[in-house]
């Protein structure tokens, strides 16, 4: 190490409009410092103890992405500069290298303590250290909320799709079981009057037997008949009940066609019931509705239970943070949550590997990533388009591909759409942090990768996953 003149260190662009003073002070506790090529002069991720500045030779900037050592940047020119770079900060924030410097061949370097720097930079540039500190702060601050803001975004749309989705079964469920209690009423009141009109227990008893014998074929028979068939048969049944003086023949043959009663059913009801035909088919007619009104809640009930267990699936609430599952079951359950901001005019096309292992992975913040994705796509895509998730194998990594078929990304912008804060929606519809906490989700808490590639008509984002538990974070 050896010291350094005031002179050369106001050749240095850096320090050229400093007086003679605070070059002596730079001087005084700077030193001089050769490296060999490809000496490490600081490393990612350690204390931040002290500021370089490059005063001959070449040195290269890395940061440590997902793993790999990526370059950053290179530098010859005299004056630039690496290291403690905020230093001026102080302890309001942790000081550790933000990125590794070496010396590509033979480098002399002017290395400062930071401590040094940042007395520098605070006492001789007061003002312009609060305008730094305000765009550092300022910034972080508003990152950190756009990003709760993003997250509670995202969680409103889930919301209010689920709570349309959810409405639908529920009003059908409540509606079908209003009308149930009236339809109860009903068929007693008729079972009611055929007792009344001298029809035997024993003729009841072949009534409720012929009843039950419909149950199970009613379905099979209905969904084996084409719309001619089901109408041709209405109208014979109807002729028949006219012809037989049940009055409003043509409002219960649809019903009773439905449940799989023919003239053959039809002529054994006759049989039973005596001469109160009209009682016996208008009893027969509301349980066959009570049934229907049966199967309705269940349908309705059944609906409901699968969008929990999606909402279940999606929220992963029950469920440990971090897991082995099956990333097919994230993908369905997120298409479920967005089901109504899909649309009707949206194909959804699923192309799942069905070799495809469980992986370990944060399944929540995973299920924010495909609804980031997922609604970025449909945004593209106007309302208007077909949608691709597809799951796979590359290179030992699982793969999940969203995929659109909207205008595509122009190719300006695809360098930058992870780019916190960096949107093409007009102001007030996005917050651009969207793709950032996605790459922040893959990339940081699960050391994977996202790759987008567009064009007109087909726009693709690939996420990939380590398999591995070893390889998670």
């Amino acid at each position: 190490m050896t010291t350094i003149t005031p002179g050369r260190l106001r050749s240095l662009f850096l320090f050229a409009d400093l007086d003679e003073e605070q070059l002596g002070w730079l001087a005084g506790y700077g030193t001089v410092r050769g490296y060999a090529g490809g000496e490490v002069v600081c490393a990612q991720g350690d204390p931040a103890e002290f500021f370089y500045v490059l005063l001959d030779g070449e040195v290269s900037m890395t940061q440590n992405v997902r793993g790999n050592e990526l370059e950053v940047a290179r530098g010859t020119k005299p004056g630039v500069y690496g290291g403690a770079v905020q230093a001026y900060l102080g302890d309001r924030i942790e000081q550790k290298y933000q990125h590794t410097l070496r010396a590509v061949g033979r480098a002399e370097l002017f290395v400062l303590p930071a401590r040094k720097f940042a007395k520098a930079v605070r006492e001789w540039f007061p003002m312009a250290t609060h305008l730094l500190e305000g765009v550092f702060f300022g910034m972080s601050n508003a990152r950190r909320i756009v990003d709760q803001r993003e997250r509670l975004t995202a969680l409103g749309t889930i919301t209010a799709g689920l709570t349309h989705e959810l409405n639908n079964p529920a009003a059908a469920a409540s509606r079908a079981s209003a009308e149930l209690g009236d339809r109860l009423l009903a068929a007693q009141h008729r079972l009611a009057d055929l007792a009344a009109g001298g029809v035997d227990c024993e003729r009841i008893s072949a009534l409720v037997s012929l009843r039950e014998r419909l149950r199970e074929p009613a379905g099979a028979r209905a969904g084996s008949r084409t719309p001619l068939q089901i109408s041709d048969a209405e109208d014979e049944l109807g002729d028949w009940l006219e012809e037989h003086g049940v009055p409003d023949a043509w409002e219960l043959a649809p019903g009773l066609v439905a449940a799989g009663i023919g003239i053959a059913q039809a002529e054994e009801i006759e049989r039973a019931a005596g001469g109160l035909l009209t009682a016996a088919m208008r009893w027969l007619a509301e349980v066959l509705e009570v049934a229907a009104l049966q199967a309705e809640i269940a349908d309705a009930t059944g609906r409901i239970t699968a969008l929990l267990d999606s909402a279940r699936q999606y929220s992963q609430l029950d469920r440990a943070p971090y897991q082995q599952v099956d990333v097919r079951e994230l993908l369905d359950s997120t298409l479920t949550m967005l089901r109504r901001k899909i649309g009707e005019k949206v194909r959804v096309v699923t192309d799942y590997d069905p070799d495809l292992p469980p992986i370990p992975v944060y399944a929540a913040e995973l299920n924010q990533v495909w609804t980031n994705l997922i609604v970025n796509a449909l945004y593209a895509m106007g309302g208007t388009g077909t949608l691709t998730v597809r799951t796979g194998r590359v290179n030992g990594d699982a793969l999940v591909e969203i995929g659109d078929t909207g205008p595509g990304i122009p190719e300006e912008n695809l360098s930058r759409i992870f780019t916190p804060f960096f949107t093409t929606k007009p102001v007030g519809e996005g917050t651009g942090l969207g793709l950032d906490i996605s790459w922040r989700i893959v990339a940081d808490r699960h050391r994977g990768d996202i790759q987008v590639s567009s064009r007109p008509g087909d726009t693709r984002f690939q996420v990939r996953l380590p398999l591995t538990e070893a390889a998670a974070g």
